[in-house]
């Protein structure tokens, strides 16, 4: 994976948090980077993976360690999403 140098401005106070040695701390810190991107759907959690150089199932755990879900969907429109399936599932089987 190639690296790219960037500079940002940010309150001095956070530069401990964004300096990190640790590789699994700039880890963290790369997929949270990311992760708006995910939720506005302008990357996937697949293209996210790929971007840090990890398997998309390691950033889903990742992120399930740090408290954030890989689904964002409510209850109710995950039923719907489920009915939606059943139904298509019918129509072929009639077909």
């Amino acid at each position: 994976m190639s690296q790219r140098r960037i500079e940002i401005t940010i309150p001095e106070e956070m530069v401990p948090f964004v300096l990190l040695s640790d590789g699994e701390a700039q880890l963290k810190r790369n997929a949270m980077l990311l992760y708006p991107y995910i939720q506005d759907g302008t990357i996937s959690h697949g293209k996210a993976a790929e971007i840090l150089g990890i398997h998309k199932l390691d950033l889903i755990v990742l992120y399930s360690r740090m408290g954030l879900d890989y689904l964002t969907e409510s209850e109710i429109d995950l039923k719907k999403d489920i009915e939606t399936v059943r139904m298509a599932r019918r129509k072929d089987a009639v077909r």
